[in-house]
């Protein structure tokens, strides 16, 4: 089984990344990080540019968890990428950041976080960031 983590090099992407980890520590399983943008934008600061990846593969081998990277360029948004991939990777686990947004942010722009809540058909872990 493995554990699915949409990460963003942010607070948040980096609090959904040590969630993931200990889940797959105790869990033995394997984590896919997974890192998405639909590519419409000439910059899209959710994009990890290749140091955070850099920094995110040396601090996985460190820690000795079983890991693959996966960066998806492609027409779709981020949830529907994680929801499919979580279903062909069978993940028995998604880990998501979530940000502070206002409940009207929420209702006219729509959620993420609530697209992959509703569509994975698995548990899912919505974490924080600190402070």
């Amino acid at each position: 089984m493995t554990i699915l983590v949409g990460y963003v090099p942010s607070p948040e992407g980096q609090a959904a990344l040590r969630a993931a980890i200990g889940e797959a520590r105790r869990r033995d399983e394997k984590l896919l990080v997974v890192n998405t943008t639909r590519g419409d934008a000439y910059v899209d600061p959710r994009f990890a540019q290749e140091p955070d990846l850099t920094h995110v593969r040396e601090d996985l081998a460190a820690l000795d968890v079983d890991f693959d990277i996966r960066q998806v360029l492609g027409a779709r948004d981020a949830a529907e990428e994680i929801i499919d991939l979580a279903e062909q990777t069978d993940a028995s686990l998604v880990v998501i950041g979530l940000r502070r947004r206002s409940a009207v942010g929420k209702l006219i722009m729509g959620s993420q976080a609530q697209q992959i809540l509703l569509g994975v058909g698995c548990p899912v872990l919505a974490v924080k960031a600190e402070g």
